[in-house]
């Protein structure tokens, strides 16, 4: 249980240093992948790789969003 509130607390650290841009998509995946990892015993791992999942998705949905339809001439 130690090792979890410590290891929670160093993501809550990282996550708090980093910009607020940057964040995009971190916080809920890291929660989601800290919870995976937890239960497969590497939640600090966990964490971490779902931030850069979670960071990923998020920028793979805003180039999606800010691709405009070319616009038509008549």
């Amino acid at each position: 249980m130690k090792r979890l509130v410590f290891g929670t607390a160093m993501v809550v650290a990282a996550l708090a240093s980093a910009g607020g841009a940057e964040a995009k998509g971190c916080l809920k995946g890291a929660v989601v992948g800290g919870l995976a990892g937890h239960v497969a015993g590497h939640g600090v791992l966990g964490a971490a790789a779902g931030c850069a999942v979670g960071r990923h998705q998020a920028n793979k949905r805003d180039r999606e969003q800010n691709q405009a339809p070319a616009p038509v001439s008549r």
